[in-house]
């Protein structure tokens, strides 16, 4: 192998910059040398458009209590998470959103200069049913404010960074892992980083679907190339819709604004969640209000008959549902322009629609994914249904599923799980770092991805980049999106074979190593087949509707059959799905009412 690969070495390496990667380096920095290697500059990572809140049941404006949190994170997961991590998220986002205070960051305040709390879907009283401000906020911005203070507090530690940097390969010799393969970005040079441990914190994968609220640099590089290396992802069937999407564009419209009194309406002016979730409303969790919106469309009463209704934050219009639930309080639009400053710029700048004068225009998003890598409740990677660890691999943040978030994630859970499921994770890499050997790098331990490389770049198949790109979100869209059948399932099993073969002769026109994005891109479309082709697969065996994993054929939740995990493995060019059961607690499954 002609290439010169450069090597570097640390007790732990972080894949992935976001807040989950943050938070685990933080930690696992206190006793470790490590490196966090991101393909993109830090504080561009998808975490800073997390807008609304993160959420810990701190009780400043409202009783609230943990147990609280911890039912309707199961109620709203449909009871497929585990409620052993169910009650560590729950119970320790309280110590952690009051350590994210002390580290500086600037959350919003009530007059006596406590953290403020706002409403969001699914988070209730459970002794009334109705909501309860739960949600920390600043502002809009809620996740950019946490990766900024994640992110100085790292450079304060000491933390090693390797920006534009993409990881292609994990290191994994039989049960050990050994470090990563990358390319850095701006020169095509090829670097390993050897490694004790490494944590994979390379979020999510919306960018199979048409319309999505992810950034163009999620495409599920960690899941894949876990799963390339024998690690199989769990519930991958599960993918969560946002409600709340700019109409074609996808750009959230955080679910805050419903918080701040915002309603969704028809073409009629109906305010349509009363049908859906009488006792909850506009604040149903996010598969149930999705569903509905999908629902009102078929039914004729989007928007001028397009897919797509309003979401309504006008002062006249929420202060009369203020009025009609018997609130004391009002709104006026410098209230919208100081709790809501992002919605706002977004819907003028994106739109021409002005919030505090006109409704907006939404339509579900793809959004989250609620599957991923398993792991353990400290972050280990396990590679079976028996949880057997793989020592050493670690997974945090949305790549992951520790199970928190089951078949349907609340709103503000992502963050929760980001510095709670971080934090833990890092924790535990430093205690194995001080014991673990570092082992030796095998021969050629970047053969494959220089090979891989070559052969995208030496290909003349004509076959482009963007043609599948565009076919397979096309095809995930009408066939996996919010509902599903066999029929379309089955459909979308076959052109995604079609474009995995396609795939295979796929050409790019810059053939140079300088920030050769157009071979990244080829690259990073691989990954997304795959997780698409994962998805399809685990949905296509689930008979039953649970959580975001709707089926029109089978409409009912099956806890008898179904009331388990899919695991996914990859077996040469086929997928191979297994099952473990799901981890029950307090919470005996019921059917959710909202």
């Amino acid at each position: 192998m002609s290439e010169k690969i450069h090597t570097h070495i640390f007790d732990s390496v972080i894949v992935g910059a976001g807040g989950a990667g943050l938070m685990a380096a933080l930690y696992a920095s206190r006793s470790s040398n490590v490196a966090v290697i991101s393909k993109l500059y830090p504080t561009r990572s998808h975490t800073g458009a997390a807008q609304g809140g993160i959420g810990a049941a701190l009780g400043n404006l409202e009783e609230d209590h943990w147990e609280w949190h911890a039912y309707d994170t199961v109620k709203g997961s449909d009871f497929l998470a585990d409620q052993d991590v169910v009650d560590i998220l729950c119970r320790e986002a309280v110590e952690t959103v009051i350590e994210l205070e002390h580290m500086g960051l600037p959350f919003d305040r009530t007059p006596e200069g406590k953290i403020s709390q706002r409403r969001f879907g699914g988070h209730t009283n459970n002794e009334t049913g109705q909501p309860v401000m739960r949600a920390c906020h600043a502002a809009d911005r809620t996740g950019h404010m946490i990766l900024q203070t994640l992110y100085q507090q790292c450079i304060k530690n000491q933390v090693q960074f390797y920006d534009e940097y993409h990881v292609m390969d994990l290191i994994r010799i039989d049960d050990t892992i050994r470090g990563v393969v990358t390319v850095n970005i701006a020169t095509g040079e090829y670097h390993i980083f050897h490694s004790k441990a490494v944590l994979i914190a390379t979020g999510g994968w919306g960018r199979c679907w048409e319309v999505t609220s992810n950034a163009h640099s999620l495409t599920g590089d960690g899941a894949a190339i876990c799963l390339r290396r024998g690690i199989p992802l769990e519930d991958m069937e599960f993918f969560q819709f946002h409600p709340t999407g700019i109409f074609r564009l996808g750009i959230l419209l955080t679910e805050g604004v419903r918080g701040e009194g915002g309603v969704l309406v028809n073409d009629q002016g109906e305010r349509f969640m009363e049908r859906y979730a009488p006792t909850i409303k506009d604040l149903a969790s996010r598969d149930v209000v999705s569903r509905a919106i999908y629902l009102e469309v078929q039914a004729g009463r989007g928007i001028g008959g397009n897919n797509y209704v309003h979401l309504d934050v006008r002062p006249e219009t929420v202060n009369h549902y203020l009025k009609e639930a018997g609130e004391d309080r009002r709104i006026d639009a410098a209230y919208i322009e100081e709790k809501l400053p992002d919605i706002a710029d977004f819907t003028r700048t994106y739109l021409g629609v002005d919030p505090v004068r006109e409704p907006m225009p939404v339509q579900p998003t793809a959004h989250y994914a609620m599957g991923g890598i398993p792991t353990d409740l400290h972050g280990r990677v396990v590679l079976d249904g028996e949880n057997t660890i793989l020592d050493g691999l670690y997974a945090a943040g949305e790549v992951a599923c520790v199970s928190v978030h089951g078949a349907n994630r609340l709103g503000t859970n992502s963050l929760v799980d980001l510095v709670v499921f971080g934090r833990r994770a890092g924790l535990h890499m430093a205690d194995y770092c001080l014991e673990a050997d570092l082992l030796p790098l095998p021969d050629n331990a970047a053969s494959s991805v220089v090979n891989e490389i070559s052969r995208i770049r030496g290909n003349s198949g004509g076959v482009k980049s963007h043609q599948i790109r565009t076919d397979m979100q096309r095809t995930m869209t009408d066939n996996v999106g919010v509902f599903r059948t066999a029929e379309t399932l089955a459909k979308a099993r076959e052109v995604l074979e079609n474009l995995a073969e396609q795939y295979e002769s796929i050409e790019i026109d810059d053939k140079g190593k300088r920030f050769n994005t157009d071979l990244l891109e080829a690259w990073e479309l691989g990954c997304l087949i795959e997780l698409a082709q994962a998805t399809t697969e685990s949905a296509l065996a689930r008979f039953e509707s649970r959580g975001a994993h709707a089926r029109d054929d089978f409409t009912d939740r099956d806890d008898e059959n179904w009331l388990k995990h899919t695991l996914c493995f990859k077996d040469g060019d086929s997928n191979r799905l297994d099952y473990k059961p799901v981890t029950l607690g307090r919470y005996e499954p019921k059917p959710r009412v909202y």
